[in-house]
């Protein structure tokens, strides 16, 4: 993309961020009856990695909760993420879109603050909604210092804090937090004393309590800043691996308390008698980078499109719509949250910004296909139109533009060359497919090349002049 265009764009993208779209009407009822809406847990650790679990086969890690979760609900065992960093998979899971549709191009990148959000529907139909943890969509990094005030607290004039985005309330950091975190509740920053998993914890409980005692349906937004560098565990978690090396013991140990935060979750969903219409989700922002355990052995890591940056550990529980468990090999998207949650509590989006790039996976929750209804898109900077970019269509995946130098044997690759693997076969991406099956890379290229100049078309603002709320 020429540099002149990229500048346009840009500052399209700084005036489109200040305006924001009328809340009401966002949603309409649709079958469901307020008694019947299931309650929504969204949580998602930071930088966890598909083989960060014990029930993947983790030869140290403990996570006895995740793995009886894995047990007891739909085990999406190929669950991508949008992007291969954190901000970007965030803008994904509020909006069902790809991030670079809205300019969060990368961490510490702003989502736009016209953007229909998952919390912004389910407000404007009576739930409660909010937001805990790590938020990192408005475009701040926060005082690198994170345990003395302000920290990384949101402030409340912030115009895209949580609040400004449909939350109701929210004790938040705008990047990730550790021990002794300062989070800002409600937009006011407030010191706490503790694991920043169990602190999170504590705070949507809270919130999670309330609702529950006068029956009020809610979303519950929980984002660990957990296992996210620098790794500071507590010295309980961390005895859990004393014969490891003291960097194992930290990151493992800060696992292991969010796998206990989860499990404090599931209990309290079941003390307050919700736990049966409650839809859980639980999944990682991007693939780890703490080495191949971290990954599975997949190839690549956090900040690149092979399966280690972008396939991460996922698992969702609703026992009254998926009674029986089971796993499933049917790839899944972070863009796929959003409107999951929509159909499930039955709300249609009366001002939907198209295109959206998710699927809703309720066929997939009740056992009625195996399949996705379209591929799933990954690129890592629309800014560069050259820049790497994938296209899933399973089994095939494909890979073009600029790749990564991430290992010795792409040292030598050139710009544009495409490759392909069969990642149902191949989840390494060891074997190009290319020069075998060239009428495939063909149609896939064609595809892909299609759907970037739709997210060019997003950049330009097109997704929100041609869309208009519905009228009171």
């Amino acid at each position: 993309m020429k540099a002149t265009i990229v500048k346009s764009i840009l500052t399209k993208l700084a005036i489109l961020t200040l305006a924001v779209l009328p809340l009401a009407p966002l949603a309409a009822l649709h079958a469901a009856t307020p008694n019947e809406r299931p309650n929504i847990v969204l949580i998602m650790a930071d930088d966890q990695g598909w083989g960060d679990t014990g029930y993947n086969a983790h030869p140290e890690l403990k996570t006895p909760n995740l793995d009886e979760l894995a047990k007891s609900g739909l085990r999406l065992n190929r669950f991508y993420t949008a992007h291969f960093n954190c901000s970007p998979t965030r803008a994904s899971i509020m909006t069902g879109r790809h991030p670079h549709r809205m300019g969060t191009f990368s961490p510490g990148s702003p989502i736009r603050a016209q953007e229909l959000t998952v919390a912004k529907v389910l407000q404007s139909a009576g739930y409660a909604t909010g937001h805990f943890g790590k938020w990192h969509l408005n475009g701040k990094n926060g005082d690198k210092n994170t345990t003395t005030i302000p920290g990384r607290a949101i402030l409340a004039d912030d115009p895209l804090s949580p609040g400004k985005l449909g939350f109701d309330e929210w004790v938040s950091a705008d990047n990730f937090f550790d021990l002794d975190p300062v989070l800002g509740r409600q937009g006011v920053p407030e010191k706490f004393q503790g694991d920043s998993s169990d602190i999170t914890t504590d705070e949507a409980l809270k919130f999670i309590r309330r609702q529950a005692g006068v029956g009020k349906p809610f979303l519950t937004v929980v984002w660990f800043g957990s296992p996210h560098v620098p790794h500071k565990a507590l010295p309980a978690d961390k005895a859990h691996y004393s014969t490891l090396s003291e960097a194992e013991q930290n990151y493992f140990g800060e696992i292991t308390a969010v796998d206990r935060s989860v499990g404090r979750l599931r209990d309290a969903l079941r003390e307050l008698k919700v736990a049966d219409n409650t839809l859980l989700w639980y999944n990682s922002d991007n693939g780890g980078h703490e080495g191949p355990k971290s990954t599975g052995n997949l190839r690549g890591q956090k900040g690149q499109l092979w399966e280690g940056g972008v396939r991460v550990p996922c698992i969702v529980e609703w026992p009254a719509r998926i009674a029986q468990p089971f796993i499933s090999e049917t790839p899944c998207s972070t863009l796929d949250i959003y409107p999951t949650v929509l159909e499930a509590t039955g709300l249609v989006a009366q001002s939907q910004i198209q295109p959206l790039d998710g699927v809703s996976l309720i066929p997939l929750l009740d056992r009625k296909t195996e399949t996705r209804s379209k591929p799933i898109p990954f690129w890592s900077n629309a800014r560069e139109h050259t820049s790497h970019a994938a296209w899933l269509d399973w089994p095939y995946k494909l890979h073009t533009g600029a790749l990564k130098k991430d290992r010795k044997a792409d040292a030598d690759t050139p710009n544009g060359l495409r490759l392909l693997y069969d990642v149902s076969i191949d989840p390494r991406e060891t074997t190009d497919l290319a020069a075998q099956q060239p009428e495939r890379v063909a149609q896939m290229s064609a595809a892909l090349e299609a759907w970037k100049a739709s997210v060019e078309n997003s950049l330009r603002g097109a997704d929100y002049t041609t869309q208009r709320p519905t009228p009171k």
